[in-house]
């Protein structure tokens, strides 16, 4: 088979490899597409709080074939960047007929995570206004479909014309540039908005706080600009506002028979048109170091899923 194989730190070579077999209650998947994630890049550059020995095949989220034709999504963890990956029986999730496979690929860790954040952990209501930080990247255009689907107006920050437009070919409302995020999400809203969603951190964080109601919510998703942000707390305290964490990663391998009800949600709501998945830029498999470098450096427009 062929696979994209970390074997130092900071490095990816594409080469053929021994094929894998399947061990006991796993099926193998013939890779059509992996999905591209910033942690993926993480894994890659030893940045990530889980360190796997070297060598390792980076790709947590892939979508292709069984051995009987089934065309599924799995996540993987590790070993996706590849024409082949076994993953768990249970793992391997039926696709709708509506859903081809660069987009299966590149659905369930951005679209799991926004619903998770969305709903479960910061009970958005239909009627109420969202702000979504990084809305031209993968996990914002997720984000910004998911909100939509819920009922809620979205605001949509991004740092470039294409990431704008982007954003509102996903949904949003409206989209505005990064400069000056609390006045424009104040006169947008009418005074603030009911809920932040911020995968980015860094120099953003503190104008977004502030850009939220009276009991407005904040919630973390990751921190894609490479700077974890200190919030002042005074800015939580003055209006009754709360912070809510989102990890969505952890908690989906704890609850997995929860994990897979969120998903199945998901992908009804993809059957039923409700959400209908950006398109993702498709590169080979010998592109993934550039495409892991570009989602490193925030060049990247939506999702990328490589094709082996």
């Amino acid at each position: 088979m062929r696979a994209a194989i970390c074997e130092e730190l900071g490095s990816l070579a594409v080469k053929d490899t021994a094929p894998i077999e399947p061990g006991p209650g796993q099926v193998l998947v013939t890779v059509e597409a992996a999905g591209v994630n910033y942690v993926d890049a993480l894994f890659v550059q030893g940045r990530y709080q889980i360190k796997p020995p070297l060598p390792f095949v980076p790709g947590s989220e892939v979508a292709g074939t069984l051995p009987d034709g089934t065309r599924v999504l799995a996540m993987c963890g590790l070993g996706g960047f590849a024409s082949h990956v076994a993953v768990p029986a249970a793992a391997a999730v039926p696709l709708p007929d509506k859903l081809d496979a660069p987009r299966a690929a590149t659905f369930t860790q951005s679209h799991c995570t926004a619903l998770f954040a969305l709903r479960d952990r910061a009970a958005l209501a239909a009627g109420e206004t969202v702000l979504v930080l990084g809305a031209g990247g993968g996990v914002g255009l997720a984000a910004v479909q998911v909100a939509t689907a819920l009922g809620a107006r979205v605001l949509a920050v991004a740092s470039s014309e294409e990431k704008r437009r982007a954003a509102l070919a996903a949904g949003a409302d409206s989209a505005v540039d990064a400069a000056d995020v609390k006045a424009a999400a104040r006169a947008w809203s009418d005074g603030g908005v009911d809920l932040v969603y911020d995968p980015v951190g860094g120099a953003l964080a503190d104008p977004a706080l502030r850009a939220l109601r009276e009991g407005g919510r904040y919630a973390v998703i990751g921190f894609a600009s490479g700077d974890i942000p200190s919030l002042p707390l005074n800015q939580v305290l003055l209006r009754n506002r709360s912070i809510v964490g989102v990890d969505w990663g952890a908690w989906s391998m704890r609850h997995p028979a929860e994990q897979r009800a969120l998903l199945d949600e998901l992908l009804a709501m993809v059957a039923d048109e409700r959400l209908d998945p950006v398109s993702p830029r498709t590169e080979p498999l010998t592109s993934a170091p550039q495409v892991l470098d570009d989602l490193l450096n925030r060049r990247v427009v939506g999702k990328v899923a490589l094709l082996p």
